[in-house]
């Protein structure tokens, strides 16, 4: 099937297909009528009248996205003047439930899935046998002084914190577990991710997620963990420490062992699995501690050694949020409007998976994962978004909405081949050099550059024979 675009549409497909990509997996995903409808689903005590949900959508999705720098520039800027005014914006982003970013999350994700396995853009399973899942937590930086509470404290206000569950397999933030508490701790939200745990996953964490009722809420679920061992978590050893190999940052030691169930009813076999590192962490430790549950049989200790090291992935997708979109919007104090703010984020970033998948289809893994940066990507649809808008009229957009999925995929495909990967081409940093120092002369506030420039040009001459 042939898809027949109006000719403006067809030529940024052409010229820029990175954003109209983009743009496209926002009108086939999460278009205004689809959102306003999923958003009746899901309200609670929230409500709509005039202000409905999808333009709340639209304009943090600016504003996250890098179009706008805050949510009053995206509400004046609109093409169509919004029928309440900016208070009304604030105060409906304050009121926000934040089970409803979660559930918008979840739904970004399931509508991303869908695409990615369509254009054949998701990458090869870790492990045989199992599906693998990695939780972190992510507590949100502190905000501007704007609520009376905060204005007479120097103390950073924190509007929350939230943890997160990537599926690197997709690419995708699968799921995010709020709290509009910034001193929840994360710990305490484990139960609401319990709750999702489906058989057959391998979740991996870091320590502060080593409790026993984690490792026994994952057993109970028909699921295995892998985290790193917590310097309190009671684990009874049943053997010596035997080494068992070497992988490329260490040599791999580990031990069988138990733990108790929290209420005292059994125990649980586990894996204690010991890396002494050939180079220190950047924390400058030496050895690395992890507790698994699974099997011995199924997966040798080397294999999980090496695993645990993409917990680092989600650690990559939580800096591509802060630094290449926006999840930390300081203006926005209150809890639930934060709390938004990264949920949109998480959705921005599952966009443009969609988007880095059918690149992966077409011009390989490697030349995507390895050589094409996210930064650049963002920033060439930041600044091709607007005219977007402007040229293309919003019923042109409107036949992504009733694609099949089939027919869909395959245009994906088709408008990526047009796309020259040396314009996001990476840059990777060398090694870095060791700070200097340095010196402070209360009489010399200031240097002239120049001048320290001619010195060093001077001593260069002097030196050369």
């Amino acid at each position: 099937m042939t898809l027949l675009l109006a000719p403006i549409l067809q030529r940024f497909a052409e010229q820029f297909p990175i954003p109209t990509m983009a743009r496209a997996v926002l009108e086939r995903c999460l278009n205004p009528q689809q959102l306003d409808a999923w958003f009746e689903t899901v309200a609670g005590a929230q409500y709509t009248r005039t202000l409905l949900f999808s333009t709340l959508f639209q304009l943090m999705l600016q504003v996250v996205s890098r179009q706008q720098p805050s949510i009053h520039a995206a509400y004046q800027a609109a093409p169509v003047p919004i029928a309440v005014s900016v208070k009304s914006v604030y105060n409906k982003l304050n009121g926000l439930e934040p089970g409803t970013s979660a559930a918008l999350v979840r739904y970004s994700a399931e509508q991303a899935t869908a695409l990615i396995v369509e254009v054949g853009g998701a990458r090869p399973g870790l492990l045989a046998g199992y599906r693998v899942k990695i939780l972190d937590g992510n507590a949100l930086a502190g905000r501007e002084h704007r609520l009376a509470e905060t204005r007479g404290q120097a103390a950073a206000p924190l509007p929350g914190k939230a943890l997160a569950v990537f599926d690197p397999v997709l690419d995708l933030i699968v799921d995010l577990v709020p709290s509009a508490d910034a001193y929840t701790q994360e710990r305490a939200l484990l139960p609401a991710v319990l709750a999702r745990v489906q058989p057959g996953e391998l979740w991996i964490a870091d320590r502060n997620f080593c409790t026993r009722g984690w490792l026994w809420g994952l057993h109970a679920r028909g699921a295995v963990g892998l985290v790193r061992e917590h310097a309190q978590m009671p684990f009874t050893p049943l053997e010596a420490r035997r080494v068992v190999g070497e992988i490329e940052s260490g040599r791999v030691s580990e031990q069988r062992g138990l733990i108790d169930a929290p209420d005292g009813s059994g125990t649980l076999a586990v894996r204690r699995i010991r890396l002494d590192l050939h180079q220190p962490t950047r924390d400058g430790e030496n050895t690395l501690s992890l507790l698994t549950t699974v099997p011995a049989v199924a997966v040798d200790a080397c294999t999980l050694a090496r695993l645990y090291r993409e917990r680092w992935t989600l650690e990559k997708a939580f800096l591509h949020l802060t630094l290449q979109l926006r999840c930390e919007i300081d203006p926005l104090a209150y809890p639930p409007a934060a709390l938004f703010g990264l949920a949109m984020a998480v959705v921005a970033y599952n966009g443009l998976a969609v988007v880095k998948a059918t690149l992966r289809q077409v011009h390989g893994a490697a030349a995507i994962d390895d050589g094409v940066s996210g930064y650049y990507l963002v920033h060439e649809m930041a600044r091709v978004t607007e005219s977007l808008e402007t040229l293309v009229e919003p019923r042109d957009w409107a036949v992504f909405q009733t694609l099949p999925l089939a027919t869909m995929a395959a245009w994906l495909i088709a408008t990526a081949e047009h796309v020259q990967l040396r314009k996001y081409r990476k840059h990777p940093r060398g090694p870095k050099k060791p700070p200097v120092k340095r010196t402070h002369d209360p009489r010399r506030p200031h240097v002239s550059v120049a001048r320290l420039l001619a010195q060093r040009q001077s001593a260069k001459e002097a030196a050369t024979p």
